[in-house]
């Protein structure tokens, strides 16, 4: 009989950690402590991770893809996002969460820190200050930079290709051994939240998180009925490999946290490497799907609740804005809190009801997440296509999905 793997003790987690913040939420903080140290186990693996596998990836399809790369990547970003926006005001329109509500006391609101102008969030100061503070779109940059440098300077750079490769395959076996905590960190993330916020908080503001949750399926059934029927792929293969990477995303609300396994599954079902390793960091912060839908639902949330009219041609205009104040607030702390607080001010919108929402905020992130990391895969299969680069006895196309142990190296990849 084949053993229990990861993916249903994950779920076995997830289930322990609802029990357990509910029973005993007075040790809600202690539980968040032990899943802050998982997800910083996690979060350490993500800027050696997205180095090594974007040079090593990018150096070896040669310097003169990279440009055509960049530009299709971000072309199929802003097509994602606004469809996203486009389900979210439909929704938002359909369901009108916001009538009727009754915003909660006692909550306070800090508005975020402002945004950096968008060059101080690409361009580090230092790289080692870039790769400490795990500023993903600085890494990004700076790896692409050293990537192209490298494949100009020829065979000189072979050795330094090399030794990435190494440093490649080793954090994805340190990936694995992290991930053997992972049942434990779900299981103690899902305490804290239940054992802080408890189960009847999802009730105070259930028609939002209902109306967020309906959207967000509306979105992923569509993304995905697209997927299949423009690229012919496995839907059920697909989402079997990144079950894993979901389940992370989903209970520790963490997109850090699913991104090591999610980079690794993808390149499992056969798209490039050197696709994978660019396309899924810069999604991070130029395609997060899911949240830019929260934030039109949102907006128009405090909007009805207000009693605030806001005619179709103005919530065109919201969603034009939230198309290009999402590209912007990557290097910021709960990025989807800064662009919904300045749309907020510009539209005429209280941002103190933001509050109001934070306080259901915890169980909508869960969701947004997932949708931010399933986006972003599905992205690296998309440019993947354009480039011609995904063959036709994929895993992805054909079902024959290799066990993860069985997979080889990175140097076989390439």
């Amino acid at each position: 009989m084949k053993k229990p793997g990861l993916t249903f003790w994950i779920l076995v987690g997830l289930l322990v950690g609802i029990l357990y913040g509910y029973a005993v939420p007075g040790h809600a903080a202690a539980m968040k402590s032990v899943a802050k140290l998982f997800i910083r186990l996690i979060k350490m693996l993500v800027a050696p991770i997205i180095f090594s596998t974007l040079v090593v990836g990018l150096a070896g399809a040669g310097h003169k893809h990279i440009g055509r790369l960049l530009v299709k990547a971000l072309t199929w970003f802003w097509i994602a996002t606004a469809v996203a926006l486009t389900i979210g005001l439909g929704i938002a329109n359909f369901v009108k969460p916001g009538l009727g509500a009754v915003q909660k006391l006692g909550v306070s609101f800090t508005p975020p820190p402002a945004a950096k102008p968008f060059f101080e969030q690409v361009v580090p100061d230092s790289i080692f200050a870039a790769l400490a503070d795990n500023a993903v779109l600085q890494i990004v940059f700076f790896s692409v930079m050293f990537a192209v440098s490298l494949s100009a300077v020829g065979e000189r750079g072979n050795p330094v290709i090399e030794s990435l490769r190494g440093v490649a395959d080793a954090m994805f076996k340190m990936t694995d051994y992290v991930m053997k905590m992972a049942p434990i960190g779900v299981a103690a993330a899902m305490a804290a939240a239940v054992g802080e916020q408890g189960l009847g908080v999802i009730m105070q503001l259930a028609k939002l998180v209902g109306a967020l949750y309906l959207a967000l399926v509306v979105f992923v059934s569509l993304h995905l009925l697209q997927m299949k029927l423009t690229t012919g792929i496995r839907l059920g293969t697909t989402l079997s490999a990144l079950r894993e990477s979901l389940l992370l995303a989903f209970s520790t609300s963490s997109s850090e946290s699913a991104l090591p396994k999610a980079i690794k599954a993808m390149e499992r079902l056969g798209v490039p490497s050197h696709i994978v390793g660019f396309v899924l960091p810069a999604g991070y912060s130029f395609n997060l799907t899911g949240s830019t839908l929260y934030m039109a639902l949102a907006a128009m949330f405090i909007a009805q609740a207000t009693q605030m009219n806001m005619p179709v041609s103005t919530q065109l205009v919201m969603m034009l804005t939230l198309l290009v104040a999402s590209k912007g607030v990557a290097a910021v702390p709960r990025a989807s809190l800064v662009v919904l607080a300045s749309t907020c001010a510009q539209f005429g919108l209280k941002v103190e009801w933001i509050a109001t929402i934070l306080s259901v905020d915890a169980v909508m992130d869960m969701a947004r997440t997932t949708v931010n990391v399933l986006g972003n895969c599905m992205a690296s299969v998309v440019v993947a296509r354009w480039e011609r680069a995904l063959p036709a006895d994929a895993p992805i196309y054909t079902g024959n999905l290799v066990a993860e142990e069985a997979l080889p190296s990175t140097e076989a990849s390439h």
